[in-house]
């Protein structure tokens, strides 16, 4: 059957069928780089605006070059502008650190010394000042790399990791510095195959233009390894990999899977799927264009294999820009080696029946079907739908990213009803207002989906400023900025429009804006978001599963997506009472117990939309004696709380609920709603304040 005529053909394009299946298509790639592209661009114009730091997102996800089931970390750079990494002193630039680039015979191929040059002139500086420089003669100071690496325990070589939350993928973050200009180690590579169909003269000069990075790890190699800082052309990697066509990247693809499954664990994981991209990009520059479609995946598959073979033989794999950095120095022993070597002679001459076992996103199954090789389809493949997973992961990536940054920014300034405050928030805006006129298409997106959650926190503390000098009635700025952050997402803009009229006693106004939120809020269709808890995501709703494959994100963001609503103690006075009580729910033995995100919103009011929403109503429906709805918005909290899976804050739903129990004079029910929320989350959680007030109470009760 291998051997008939067209077999490879044939094989190629049913694998191709495949990757549509497993969402490896076209739409699916552009859909998922403009997602992370997306995020990149929220987080770099937000630390721009706060440090001065940009953040660049890297690898696989940002290529879109990864499945579902490969789960490839999110490779982020994390660059500070305050440094100004040189190649001669014409660079130099009064009131930045300036870096002079080194390189000479000491230096690794694709490696780099940094030399101290002063603040005042670009003269060099010839002493050490601390720890992390280094004197290498009379009048040369290094930059050690672990002036950065020392700060971070977690990860490996220059990264450190953190981990993914709910349905956010983990991510590898590198601290590095920018060279605006292009590597002179590099520069023959913008010369190279000039006669060549790729790359293109355009992208190489996207390349140059784009200059480099410096990271902080040295080549193993070298004598003084903490002195070295890798050259990083990710950048350029980048725009590389964004110009493959669908079967270019398929290719790449098929080499990462074949690598998990049948080399990592004989290369004792020193092949790499660098490598592979690597071995990838020499194939496709030194290959006609037409060879790379659909109906040659597998013979194009076999070049790329040939060619890691002959890498594998020689033990080099030289990087694509910079050859001179061979990435398999010393990770591949000969022992290592020709096992490496005998397993890829056996998948080259399998004539791709090797391919069956391929277990990742099922594809070797797949392709059994799609060969008839199986004659019983197996449903476990089609229990999921891959393309709606992989844009549902995008969208709760992107609705997080909004929430962490919202919480970020709010983290920087004072936690107190003050001008300062004022000044910060409308600064933000003006940040955010700016890039949306001037930035380009994409920075355009990003800050209109950040500055709405700010516009509404600004307007409430406006309107808490003014509560507090007992004066009645909202003032029109206040009205202006709440109004403007309405469209943030399905609720919470609103929900805090709504408590700031609760507050201010204006019940039918609250009750209108109640009823526009019922309106907007389809239960199947709307999932909560939230960037504080480290809660998994159960399950999906069909109907928001189906509008995150369809709409483009910001829609799905403003229609489907519900953040939880954040009162800092600067908006307590447009905060319910019975809110309030999560401002203070730690005693300090519980502040032991908090992690690194929780510092600062645990000092907030946090609360998921809606449950807040059915608080509001029973509240309002209270003042307003409509007994039959108030009792129907307690039935719905109830109902929330025991229905909604997802809910991030639901100690803290669980706690309202109590309150409104003991308005309904449901002592025992109350108590149990506490019990029930110290169970969930057993410190830092004002429930333990509430069951000593109500038991106090039932006490005081009980006596008269």
């Amino acid at each position: 059957m291998f051997h008939s005529p067209g077999y490879h053909s044939d094989l190629s394009l049913k694998l191709s069928e495949v990757f549509d299946d497993i969402g490896m298509n076209e739409t699916m790639v552009m859909k998922s780089r403009q997602a992370i592209l997306l995020n990149e661009a929220m987080k770099s114009i937000t630390y721009k605006s706060v440090d001065k730091q940009s953040m660049f997102c890297f690898g696989s996800q940002s290529e879109g070059t990864t499945t579902m089931d490969l789960n490839s970390d999110t490779d982020s750079l994390l660059c500070n502008h305050d440094i100004n990494v040189i190649q001669d002193y014409s660079e130099w630039q009064p009131g930045l650190t300036n870096l002079l680039m080194i390189q000479n015979d000491s230096t690794s191929p694709g490696y780099c010394q940094l030399q101290l040059t002063r603040p005042d002139l670009p003269l060099p500086v010839t002493k050490a000042l601390n720890k992390y420089h280094a004197k290498v003669n009379r009048d040369t100071v290094i930059l050690k790399n672990t002036i950065i690496r020392s700060t971070y325990t977690e990860g490996h070589g220059p990264a450190w990791v953190m981990r993914g939350r709910d349905d956010e993928r983990d991510m590898d973050i590198v601290q590095a510095f920018h060279c605006k200009s292009w590597p002179r180690e590099a520069r023959p590579w913008l010369q190279r195959g000039a006669g060549n169909y790729w790359p293109t003269p355009e992208i190489k000069k996207f390349a140059e233009r784009s200059g480099c990075f410096v990271v902080p790890v040295g080549s193993k190699f070298s004598q003084n390894e903490t002195l070295e800082w890798r050259i990083s052309t990710s950048l350029a990697e980048r725009s590389l990999m964004f110009s493959l066509n669908i079967t270019q990247i398929r290719c790449y693809i098929l080499m990462k899977m074949i690598l998990k499954t049948y080399l990592t664990s004989q290369g004792e994981g020193h092949l790499s799927s660098f490598m592979c991209k690597t071995v990838l990009m020499y194939c496709v520059e030194n290959t006609h264009p037409n060879e790379w479609k659909e109906d040659n995946l597998w013979k194009c598959l076999l070049l790329c294999l040939q060619r890691l073979h002959r890498n594998l033989t020689e033990r080099n794999c030289p990087h694509f820009i910079i050859p001179g950095n061979n990435l398999m120095a010393g990770n591949i022993s000969l022992q290592v080696k020709h096992k490496l070597q005998d397993t890829l002679c056996h998948i080259m001459q399998s004539n791709g029946s090797v391919l069956f076992g391929i277990k990742i996103d099922d594809l070797g199954q797949r392709l059994q079907i799609k060969l008839n090789v199986l004659s019983h389809p197996v449903p476990s493949l089609y229990a999921h739908e891959p393309l709606s997973l992989i844009s549902l992961a995008n969208v709760f990536d992107t609705t997080r990213t909004v929430c962490v940054l919202h919480r970020y920014l709010l983290q920087q300034i004072p936690n107190a009803m003050s001008k300062v405050l004022q000044q910060s928030l409308l600064q933000y805006i003006r940040n955010y207002t700016t890039i949306y006129r001037e930035g380009s298409v994409l920075e355009q997106t990003a800050s209109s989906l950040l500055v709405l959650p700010i516009c509404s926190t600004l307007g409430t503390v406006i309107a808490s400023i003014n509560l507090q000098k007992n004066n009645i009635g909202l003032p029109s700025e206040a009205a202006d900025w709440l109004h403007a952050g309405l469209n943030s997402d399905v609720s919470s803009g609103r929900l805090k429009q709504a408590s700031v009229f609760y507050c201010l006693g204006d019940m039918v106004r609250t009750d209108a804006i109640l009823q526009e939120i019922t309106r907007r809020y389809t239960r199947n269709a709307v999932e909560p978001a939230c960037g504080c808890h480290n809660f998994p995501r159960i399950g999906r709703k069909i109907e928001f599963a189906e509008d995150a494959h369809f709409k483009n994100i910001v829609c799905v963001v403003r229609e489907n997506v519900s953040f939880c609503v954040k009162f800092t103690r600067a908006e307590i006075n447009c905060t319910p009472h019975e809110l309030q009580y999560e401002m203070f729910r730690s005693t300090k033995m519980d502040m032991l117990h908090r992690d690194t995100s929780e510092v600062h919103w645990m000092d907030w009011a946090t609360v998921d939309s809606l449950p807040f929403l059915h608080f509001l109503q029973y509240k309002t429906y209270g003042q307003l004696q409509r007994r039959s709805d108030q009792q129907r918005a307690l039935n719905d909290l109830i109902v929330t709380i025991e229905t909604e899976t997802n809910l991030r804050h639901r100690e803290t739903a669980l706690n309202i609920l109590g309150q409104c129990f003991e308005k309904e004079n449901r002592n025992q029910d109350a108590l149990n709603s506490y019990v029930r929320s110290l169970n969930v989350k057993q410190k830092n959680n004002a429930a333990g304040l509430h069951i000593c007030r109500l038991l106090a109470k039932i006490v005081n009760n009980a006596r008269d």
